[in-house]
């Protein structure tokens, strides 16, 4: 009997073959699960076709999924790492990034406790290159502001998508010229099911319950996939579908980073505590509690059609289509004065104080102080579309021709975000308390924060903030392919390529955000607030309120109609703040490669390898608003440059288990979009002051890489491998950043109208430049093993480990050029693992997996007199079980983020000073898949 179905979450599908003990059945499995690597010239001949039907009591498990991902990546040239269908079922990951940092090398950033980005070798999201059925693709989103806010960059947000609707993944950490330039990390290949992949009907679903603990709702994901052949095996529809429901509580403390005494103004000189005046001593800028509500909802659906057209032609069209909506409210309780010139930090008087041999002032006693609570609303939305065309033309036995076809679109809106503040000025006896615990302090706000009457909403005071904002990329590609087997062991392959590209954002705010409207006669505020109660979820010490008075954003959305886009509320682009985000970039790529393909022998041992040559021009024309004559003036600048990438990667048998493998090549990440823009951007929320300006003369990232790995494939399903990598990195860009008051920039007072800075307030100067950037070195280390040859149950279990170690070191410039410190690459983690211990007999299975990365620098130099600012290390552990009751029926239960582990931000290498530190909380599934 043979047994075809979906992954363990329902979405895509392979077959494997259980294997008696000892037995290896590679072949066999290969051939049932994709019967192109057949021989046959399509994929329904009569030699799979036959082959297919003579197996018997097929059944799928794990192991045979990455036995599969262990021969592609033996069978590749290059640095190739892979997951197959039933490792990403198997694994209780809720998306592609989640999945990929099973890979060697491979770390991960998150976003609500999901993770959003991944970073490759030591380099961070930008240098990795996403395609998506052949095609390069860019989905982006948004997070809240301390995650990186909404994606104007070139990296590719992975919770876009479920994991469910993809059946293999490859990592090509070694560059070839046949595939496109702009990874110096990876180029990640995602593929969707194909009809052919499976050559009958087949049908498969799951539906998953469970709760994040922390948020007390229940959250559910679902997935189908049916699919069939149709006239006598030549032409063949697949459809698949996946939801996520995912409600979460993220809470914990923040400060918006240190700054030190003299900042901002400085304390009033009449402070009985004068070592708070110090420039040595540095003091949380906004200490606060906060707590955020996402409300998440993702649908994925994907379509494929194959022809047969005749034996020589083979048609597909790929359509994939996700949609990412998010809600989240975000609240926060600070004290704003210590971040604030004027009234704020020049008012506050230090009463009481301790300061810490690093120059923390862990602990203090205040009195006026400006407090405010904040609300916040925002819905998310972005909807991914892309469609693919590819055609495989077989001229007689030794000529092909595979042209491709692709048009791919990201719209990420977020039509609300509203901001309401509350304030409250010159509180007394205000503390906070960090030597208890460096990250979640005690504080004492001086007055009762739940009571709405010690609350004010005042114009010229308070905020109401409405910016909403989208952000586009669309690209059209069309791609040619010739390869020509002169000989059996001599392949001569070339190419063009055609990419037209587009990145567009906006943004609108009103012209005045202080500009609030009085409450009318017999309304207070206690009837525009309500009272948070989080218990104590927030982990905060003892005495700590646990909830607080918030804005109701939907009693005054309804009282003030503040989305009328009239009079006060009236919102445009060329409000300040808003005018910066208005740019756009457009870029044509024209590219063309050729390639020899050879296999020979050396010294009596079989060698493989490609050696070719990619030259790629590039036309770029960016738009944005520049500073002229004191007034903005919206300006484009056209630049383009070429460049020459050769490449070469050879793999020798050093016996029939043992693989040395070695890679060079030149190549290039063009600049990050959000930094290309010929114009500045003025930015104020809350205590949070930027002036960005762009550069649209950046130069790519560009590098020369260097490979070397060794692997052993000792047994079946097993290995053991090592490899050293090497980057010299020729141009690198940095984004240098001072600290000064606004007025001190020589910029006109008006781009900070309507908004609540003064000229005195300090802001964070940033502008990218060009360096020469540095090396970065690393090697990895991985170990996969069936242990088939133990007795009894023992012989289910196996494991997968990997561990990688990189360094680097980067030369950071000043605003200036001048050199400030030499030191890591910002998103390295010099130390990163992962580790699975899994259980396979066929009925039944479990996984535990960890993962770890070190922490990391996210800003060189630092802002606000830090040297540096970073996320500290994570360790996440996730498990799943399950139980198949039959064939056709399947039990599960999973745990997510088992260790609760926090976000954890920091400023300074000198000591603790917690920017963001947060908590999302474990989250449970239980589920039924069913199959045919």
């Amino acid at each position: 009997m043979l047994v075809l179905y979906g992954s363990a979450n329902g979405a895509s599908a392979q077959t494997a073959i259980a294997q008696p003990d000892g037995e290896d059945n590679t072949a066999a499995t290969t051939a049932a699960a994709d019967p192109q690597s057949a021989g046959s010239p399509g994929a329904n001949s009569s030699a799979t076709k036959d082959k297919t039907t003579q197996l018997s009591d097929v059944v799928v498990t794990y192991r045979g999924s990455l036995e599969k991902a262990i021969d592609l990546k033996r069978d590749s040239v290059g640095m190739v790492d892979a997951i197959m269908a039933e490792d990403i079922g198997k694994f209780p990951d809720l998306n592609l990034a989640e999945s990929l940092q099973r890979i060697p090398g491979i770390s991960i950033s998150r976003v609500a406790g999901e993770g959003r980005q991944i970073s490759v070798d030591g380099l961070g999201p930008n240098f990795t290159q996403v395609r998506i059925n052949g095609m390069d693709s860019l989905a982006t989103t948004g997070a809240d502001d301390n995650n990186g806010g909404n994606n104007r960059t070139r990296a590719f947000d992975f919770n876009v998508f479920s994991a469910d609707l993809f059946n293999k993944i490859e990592v090509h950490k070694s560059a070839s010229a046949d595939i496109a330039e702009g990874a110096l990390g990876a180029t990640v290949d995602l593929h969707t099911p194909h009809p052919f992949d499976f050559n009958k009907f087949v049908f498969s679903s799951s539906v998953q319950g469970g709760e994040n603990i922390q948020a007390d709702k229940v959250n559910s994901r679902a997935t189908a996939l049916i699919g069939d052949v149709f006239d006598d095996g030549k032409m063949g529809l697949l459809f698949s579908a996946a939801y996520t429901h995912r409600n979460v509580t993220e809470a914990g403390s923040g400060s918006v980073r240190w700054d030190n005494g003299p900042s901002s103004g400085g304390f009033a000189a009449a402070s009985p505590f004068k070592d708070a005046l110090l420039p040595t001593t540095f003091i949380p800028r906004l200490p606060r509690y906060n707590v955020y509500t996402h409300d998440q909802d993702r649908v994925g659906l994907t379509g494929s059609y194959q022809w047969q057209i005749t034996d020589s032609t083979l048609l597909t069209v790929d359509g994939l289509y996700a949609d990412f909506k998010e809600k989240r409210r975000e609240y926060d309780l600070e004290a704003v004065s210590f971040s604030r010139s004027g009234t704020g930090k020049p008012q506050t008087i230090v009463k009481d104080g301790v300061v810490a041999p690093n120059g923390n002032l862990v602990y203090g006693v205040f009195d006026n102080v400006d407090m405010r609570v904040e609300g916040r609303y925002d819905q998310l939305e972005t909807q991914f579309g892309q469609t693919t065309l590819n055609l495989d033309q077989k001229f007689g036995d030794n000529f092909k021709l595979d042209l491709m076809i692709g048009h791919s679109r990201s719209d990420y809106t977020n039509p609300y975000q509203t901001t309401v503040t509350l304030d409250h000025a010159n509180a007394n006896n205000f503390s906070y308390d960090y030597r208890n615990n460096p990250n979640l302090p005690a504080i004492n706000y001086g007055f009762d924060v739940g009571n709405p009457a010690n609350w004010s909403f005042a114009n010229g005071q308070s905020e109401l903030r409405l910016r909403p904002n989208t952000t586009s990329n669309l690209e059209l590609a069309k791609q040619i392919d010739l390869t020509w087997d002169i000989t059996e062991h001599l392949h001569l392959k070339g190419g063009l390529n055609d990419k037209d590209y587009k990145f567009q954002t906006s943004e609108m705010r009103r012209a005045s955000e202080v500009s609030v409207p009085n409450l009318p006669t017999g309304t207070s505020l206690a009837d525009l607030t309500q009272l948070m109660d989080f218990g104590g979820k927030l982990g905060a010490p003892g005495g700590t309120p646990n909830g607080w008075v918030v804005p109701n954003i939907d009693a005054f959305a309804k009282l003030f109609n503040i989305y009328g886009n009239q009079g006060t509320f009236s919102l445009s682009p060329a409000s300040n703040g808003a005018n910066g985000n208005n740019r756009s970039v457009k870029e044509t790529d024209r590219g063309g490669y050729v390639q020899a393909s050879f296999d020979t022998t050396v010294f009596g041992m079989p060698l493989r390898g490609d050696a070719g040559v990619r030259r790629v021009d590039t036309d770029q024309f960016s738009t944005g608003f520049a500073i002229i004559n004191g007034g903005l003036v919206q300006t484009s600048v056209s630049r383009s440059y070429s460049d020459t990438l050769p490449s070469m990667n050879l793999a020798l048998s050093l016996a029939d288990d043992w693989l040395l493998r070695f890679g060079a090549a030149k190549v290039l990440t063009r600049p990050d979009l959000g930094n290309l823009s010929p114009g500045v951007n003025v930015s104020v929320s809350g205590g949070s002051r930027v002036v960005s300006g762009g550069n649209p003369y950046l130069d790519p990232y560009r590098a020369k890489t260097y490979d070397l790995g060794l692997e052993w494939y000792f047994a079946t399903g097993s290995y053991l491998s090592g490899a050293l990598f090497r980057k010299d990195i020729d141009s690198f860009e940095q984004v240098s950043h001072t600290t000064q008051p606004f007025s001190a920039s020589g910029l006109p007072v008006s781009l900070i109208a309507g908004t609540a800075a003064l000229p005195t307030d300090d802001f964070d100067f940033t502008i990218p430049v060009n360096t020469p950037g540095g090396k970065l070195n690393g090697i990895e280390l991985g170990y996969q093993q069936s242990f088939t040859f133990l007795p009894g149950f023992w012989k289910d279990f196996g494991t997968i480990i990997n561990y990688t170690h990189v360094t680097s070191k980067i030369q950071y410039v000043t605003s200036t050029g001048a050199n400030s410190l030499l030191t890591d690459l910002t998103g390295l983690s010099k130390n990163a693992y992962n580790g699975t211990l899994f259980y396979d007999n066929g009925t039944y299975s479990a996984r535990v997996s960890v993962a770890h990365r070190d922490g990391y620098l996210t800003t060189v130099p630092g802002r606000n007199n830090n040297d540096v600012e970073g996320t500290k290390g994570t360790t996440n552990v996730d498990f799943m079980t399950s139980w198949k009751y039959n064939q056709n029926l399947e039990f599960s239960f999973e745990g997510i983020n088992l260790t609760n582990t926090p976000n954890n931000l920091y400023v300074s290498s000198t000591g603790e000073r917690s920017v963001v530190y947060t908590r999302t909380g474990r989250e449970y599934y239980v589920g039924v898949r069913l199959r045919f």
